[in-house]
């Protein structure tokens, strides 16, 4: 652009002659290396999914789409929104209000409550749907009590709701996933600064006022974060909709896939599930746009633990039982009870131990790769300090937010090219026909674990990552040592716990995972998940009681290490606590 009129001293600072220079700093080329090129490669592996879905969606139309938009389409849609709508509601009910009692009140229990409301995220949604129906369908212990009590002898006798609709999954699916509201929300109630409802509560503002309008909004972000992640689930589930007979997207994946044989179909409902489940992210993200809350006080002490009344006591400690008692304390002591009765039927008849070797086996391996990727990674992003690194391992993390059924069509079609080609070289060049080597494996099974918990491996290890000094890396560099020792002889011993409780919480999902595994499991080859899913869909809930006992307790022990840690998440939790007002204060 020309310059207008003379040249004067001092224009020079003024005229914006580093435009060019600053443009250039902020597309810096990308610093190709060993670590970049392997963290790309790594990236990319764990994306494949949902690219390969995106992908075949778009792809050559094969006439199933206008057959599925006349027929069932709208029904999937319709079903799917309202189960997102009633799953949402039921958590942030549960979730936060459970929440705010126990960690702001003293009440009867209230100290067990605050541990064992966490515990129905270590039962599988399905588990609990099997034991619902079991308990409360026209043959279960409830209607039989009622039949008996007031002498009904028919259905026609009495109205009893359907168990198995969309609000018998809708609420199976709310006590299974209100864990992570309440999870999210008292973690975000510790961490808030006292002194504001101190000022609330001059102002004139009671309790349930200073709550709504002083605690949510500052754990609004929390408690969304919390409702994403239980909509992602809901948007997974399979078992339970399906046993339910409640036609959902996931559903309809299995359905189109296995049962229409268009795997063109299923990878456009697939993308179309995909497309709900960014939907929710960018509604969570546009929510919080221009709000912000920040802590004006430094001052942290105990909170104060207000103690209530007898009657309101009694009524906070039931509302907090209530989820606990429905979503484990049930399912727990039904299975308990079929498995004392059928543990050696169960053990002799239907090769429990096999299952339960293979559950072991490839939650121990997906544990294993998930944290060794998921280190590799958060290191590739913290040595090349690029952005570019950083936004292709958020990419690689996405499939956490995909649902199960979905990974499965992305993981098939590009383990089918994989094979074909192998299988084609390998007859022109030595006529030795291979078969399918990874597809119908057990190996494409950790492949789609990989690539489903990713986000569980990666996340916790980059922000242990965060919290080492760069001075060390320094100081190794110049002890001769370079990334790869770096990482091995310094980093990993700083981040090892993190690295421990990511594979952990991976083993842990890997032993409920279902939708994933029903479809890539190779033939004649049963997990714990499938061989109770099996069973309990043919009314022998008995039978696998103990395979259903085994997944749930293989989850209790992370969530009461989770609790723990949400307890000492507060600055001076240790201290003594403050001296609670009088109960009539509350």
């Amino acid at each position: 652009m020309p310059l207008s009129g003379p040249l004067r001293a001092g224009d020079a600072v003024n005229r914006p002659l580093a435009l060019p220079f600053a443009s250039a700093r902020v597309a810096a080329p990308l610093r190709w290396d060993r670590w970049t090129l392997l963290t790309l490669a790594l990236c990319g592996f764990v994306a494949l999914p949902v690219g390969t879905v995106i992908a075949t969606a778009v792809g050559p139309d094969d006439g199933i789409w206008a057959h599925l938009l006349s027929t069932v389409l709208p029904v999937y849609a319709s079903n799917t929104l309202w189960l997102m709508l009633g799953v949402g509601l039921g958590t942030i009910l549960i979730g936060t209000s459970t929440a705010w009692l126990v960690t702001m009140y003293r009440f009867p229990g209230r100290r067990i409550l605050s541990f064992a409301l966490l515990l129905p995220l270590a039962v599988p949604s399905y588990v609990l749907a099997f034991v619902v129906t079991d308990q409360l369908e026209y043959a279960g212990a409830l209607q039989r009590a009622l039949r008996a009590l007031f002498g009904w002898e028919s259905a026609a006798d009495y109205w009893f709701p359907e168990i198995r609709s969309l609000g018998g999954a809708t609420l199976v699916l709310s006590l299974v996933l209100y864990p992570y509201v309440y999870l999210l929300a008292r973690a975000a109630f510790v961490e808030q600064c006292f002194c504001l409802f101190e000022a609330s509560r001059t102002l004139g503002q009671g309790p349930l006022r200073s709550f709504l309008r002083v605690a949510v909004p500052m754990a609004r972000p929390a408690i969304a974060v919390g409702v994403a992640l239980a909509l992602m689930e809901t948007l997974n589930e399979f078992g339970t909709v399906e046993f339910f007979a409640v036609p959902t997207f996931t559903a309809g994946i299995f359905d189109v896939w296995l049962n229409m044989n268009s795997i063109t179909g299923a990878a456009q409902l697939a993308a179309l599930l995909v497309v709900f489940t960014f939907g929710l992210v960018l509604v969570e993200r546009a929510g919080r746009r221009r709000k912000r809350f920040w802590a004006t006080s430094t001052r942290v002490r105990a909170l104060p633990e207000y103690p209530l009344g007898r009657g309101l006591g009694l009524a906070a400690a039931a509302w907090c039982a209530l989820p606990v008692l429905l979503g484990f304390v049930l399912p727990g002591a039904v299975l308990a009870s079929y498995a004392l009765d059928f543990y050696a039927v169960t053990l002799s008849d239907y090769a429990f131990p096999g299952y339960l070797w293979n559950s072991l086996k490839l939650a121990a391996w997906a544990a294993l790769c998930t944290a060794a990727l998921g280190t590799l990674i958060a290191y590739g992003v913290r040595v090349s300090r690029d952005p570019k690194i950083r936004g292709a391992a958020e990419a690689a993390t996405l499939g956490y937010a995909v649902p199960g059924a979905v990974l499965a069509v992305g993981i098939m079609v590009p383990l089918g090219l994989f094979d074909n080609a192998i299988d084609a070289f390998s007859r022109r060049w030595f006529g030795l026909p291979l078969g399918l080597l990874l597809s119908g494996s057990a190996a494409a099974l950790v492949i789609g674990y990989v690539a489903r918990f990713m986000a569980l491996g990666y996340r916790p290890i980059d922000a242990s990552f965060s919290k080492v000094t760069p001075s060390m890396e320094g100081a190794a560099r110049t002890l001769g040592h370079g990334p790869a020792a770096t990482l091995w002889r310094i980093h990993l011993p700083l981040v090892r716990p993190s690295v421990i409780a990511a594979a952990l919480l991976v083993f842990v999902d890997t032993m409920k995972e279902l939708p994933l595994t029903l479809i890539l499991r190779p033939f004649n080859f049963e997990t714990l998940a499938t061989f109770v899913y099996q069973y309990a869909s043919d009314e022998l809930l008995e039978e696998c009681a103990l395979g259903a006992l085994t997944i749930v307790a293989a989850g209790v022990i992370p969530v009461l290490l989770l609790s723990v840690g949400i307890g000492r998440s507060r600055p001076g939790h240790a201290a003594a606590v403050a001296r609670a007002p009088p109960a009539g204060a509350v």
